[in-house]
Formats: structure tokens, C-alpha cells, sequence
């Protein structure tokens, strides 16, 4: 049977996101907590598996205590087991703390697969899901929108690219990371919502798992942030009517060489 792990983040919802105009920091009293979108990509690619394979999935987060909220909805959804990694030591984290903290843990299980969203909606780095592929010495591919596993040790994956898409091949184990859009994650019952209140968290801290308390929470965290400011409006356009298609191509080809793109 495939053992899976997807790792999910509690984040602010950002459409409720304000910042303080002095401090320059996110203000996020009053602001909704939601499972990042992208996790839900991944989860339900696992929940795909255990529906066509029989899987066996397990959510996994670091946050606070109030992260259970999110294993919650997970279980709610079909997820067979949560863990939470929740400890002071591992606040102020950045991202290659919270992976080296998410590797060791998940160090200590039995998997063939991990996966991921791309990226947290409250930072947009795309960092903690590669970082733990490297952690562990795993295979990865990122921006995943489709995969195909050939029910022995292969899996055939999709991935969004500039250009279009990549397919490629890929053995187990290995980790992935997903695209909010790769999949339509399913609606959760009333049954379903219910039974996630009867079912178990696994709270596992910084004595839990062999960890080096140098690399944990800011102590462990090279980058930080200095300052957080809203995006200044554009200017607004200049729409030009009226136009011959040889006089619209001429003006395209002007613009192009102003900013030194042709």
C-alpha cells in the first residue's frame, strides 16, 4: 500500500490581509485562517491515490496548536491520519528552518510519496517543498498539474512550465509539489465533518525527533524579513482607437524598442 504524506499550511486568508502603515507588518488580528490552496492541490492528488490504490494518506503541518484546525478539515476530507509539529523553538522560522524541522519529522516515518503545495500564499517563496526533497536526498518536481502512477514504483507527471508543459517520469519515492488549480478538491459531508472531531491528532515537538536547536525557529533562520509594503498603483494606460493594422503594428514595434524588449 502507498504511504503518503502531504504537508498543508495553516495562512491568513490574503484577501482579508492589511498592513500597518508604520510597522510595514501584516496585520492579521481579525483575519480568517484558511488551508493554503495549493495544499489543497496536493491533498487531493493523495486522496486521488487512496480512492484508485488504496492508500494510506497523513496530513502533516508545523504551526501553533490552533493548526489542528486545518488536520481537521483534512480528515474531514478522507485523510487517514494528522500530525502536528507544533513547539516555541520553532516559531520565527523561515523556510529552510521549517523544511530542515518538517524533514527531520517526517524522517522518522515509513513513505513512498510527499507532497506539497507549490507555495504558501502568505509568503510565495515556493522554497519549503524543495528544500525538503534536498533535505531527505529526494527526487522532486515542482508545479505539478497531473500525475499517473503505474501501480509498482513509477509515477508519469505533468508540470506547468513557461513554455507550456513538461511531462516526465519520476520513481518512488520522491516528492511533488502542486498547483492550486491541478485539481477541484472534493466537498467535504456532513458525516464526514463530524467523524473528523472523533479522530486523533499526533502532536509531536522539538523532543520528538532527532533536530540540531541551532537550525530551529530564528536561531536556525538566515533570512528575514525588513520591511512589508503595499504595491503601488500603475499608472493608468493610454488607449489608442482607430488605428490601421499597419499603423497598430508600427506603434507595437515603437513601444517594444522604448523598452529595450527588440
Amino acid at each position: 500500500m502507498l504511504k503518503i504524506f502531504v504537508c498543508i499550511k495553516q495562512v491568513p486568508d490574503t484577501t482579508e490581509i492589511k498592513l500597518d502603515p508604520v510597522k510595514g507588518t501584516l496585520i492579521r488580528d481579525g483575519v480568517p485562517s484558511i488551508m493554503n490552496p495549493d495544499d489543497k492541490g496536493a491533498l487531493e492528488q493523495a486522496l486521488l491515490f487512496k480512492d484508485q490504490f488504496g492508500a494510506e494518506v497523513t496530513a502533516v503541518t508545523m504551526g501553533p496548536p490552533q493548526a489542528t484546525a486545518i488536520l481537521r478539515e483534512a480528515f474531514a476530507m478522507g485523510v487517514d491520519h494528522g500530525i502536528l509539529i507544533t513547539d516555541r523553538r520553532f516559531g520565527g522560522a523561515d523556510t529552510l528552518a521549517t523544511s530542515y524541522t518538517l524533514s527531520q519529522a517526517l524522517r522518522t516515518f515509513d513513505y513512498d510519496i510527499i507532497l506539497a503545495g507549490r507555495q504558501a500564499i502568505d509568503g510565495d517563496t515556493a522554497q519549503v517543498g524543495p528544500q525538503i526533497a534536498e533535505q531527505l536526498d529526494l527526487p522532486q518536481v515542482t508545479y505539478v498539474e497531473h500525475v499517473e502512477y503505474d501501480g509498482k514504483d513509477k509515477l508519469t507527471v505533468r508540470r506547468n512550465v513557461e513554455e507550456g508543459h513538461e511531462v516526465v517520469e519520476v520513481k518512488i519515492p520522491c516528492m511533488l509539489t502542486f498547483l492550486a488549480s491541478a485539481y477541484n478538491p472534493r466537498y467535504m459531508n456532513v458525516k464526514d465533518i463530524m467523524g473528523a472531531f472523533n479522530k486523533e491528532v499526533t502532536i509531536l515537538n522539538a523532543d520528538s525527533f532527532p533536530v540540531d536547536p541551532q537550525r530551529l525557529g530564528l536561531k536556525g533562520s538566515p533570512t528575514n524579513v525588513k520591511r512589508s509594503f503595499t504595491k503601488g498603483a500603475k499608472a493608468m494606460g493610454v488607449l489608442h482607437e482607430d488605428l490601421t493594422p499597419e499603423e497598430a503594428a508600427n506603434l507595437i514595434l515603437e513601444k517594444l524598442q522604448e523598452k529595450f524588449i527588440i
